[in-house]
């Protein structure tokens, strides 16, 4: 697994949107903030992994869904914080928008806030968000690899290595890693 600047860069502006809004809450589910979406609903009515959400505008409301009630985040406050280039970090805001990872809101006001509590969004859905396959070998997706002859085994181990990253990145949060951050600054 190679993770690239665009996808390190994708993860720190998920990080810094959910503390910005408030958004760690914990495990799907648990007190989820006002104006979020319950454990077991519809929350990828605003997107799915399988194409764009569909709006560039406003949100449905002043609060967007996941957020906490919290203030929307701006892009320009995002770059300066996490030291990303703002022009870099646009395309990456808006692969996690057509994700269905963060809303943005237009405007004076406007930014970006979570689609769904930090609970719910796990370092895999950004990484794929931003970077496509968790593995890639030869610049194809694990499970594309073919060998011949005596290679024929090297796809069996790229597929258990795609596996075993997989699991690790789908079962930690946004909420996880906000968790960890808050535990190492009390001790």
């Amino acid at each position: 697994m190679y993770v690239s600047a665009r996808s390190d860069y994708a993860l720190r502006a998920m990080l810094a949107v959910a503390a910005s809004t408030g958004g760690a809450g914990g495990p799907a589910g648990s007190e989820s903030p006002p104006g979020s979406v319950p454990a077991g609903g519809s929350g990828t009515s605003t997107g799915s992994r399988s194409g764009p959400t569909g709006g560039s505008g406003p949100a449905d409301g002043p609060t967007a869904p996941g957020g906490a009630g919290g203030e929307l985040v701006k892009a320009a406050a995002l770059a300066e914080s996490q030291g990303i280039p703002l022009s870099f970090l646009q395309g990456i805001l808006l692969d996690l928008r057509r994700a269905g990872l963060l809303h943005s809101h237009r405007g004076t006001e406007g930014g970006y806030a979570l689609t769904r509590p930090a609970g719910e969004i796990s370092v895999g859905d950004v990484l794929r968000a931003v970077g496509g396959s968790l593995t890639t070998v030869r610049g194809l997706p694990a499970e594309d690899a073919g060998y011949h002859g005596v290679a024929t085994g090297l796809r069996d181990v790229w597929l258990a290595v795609h596996g075993a990253i997989a699991v690790v990145v789908d079962r930690t949060t946004l909420a996880d890693l906000l968790v960890r951050r808050e535990r190492s600054a009390i001790g």
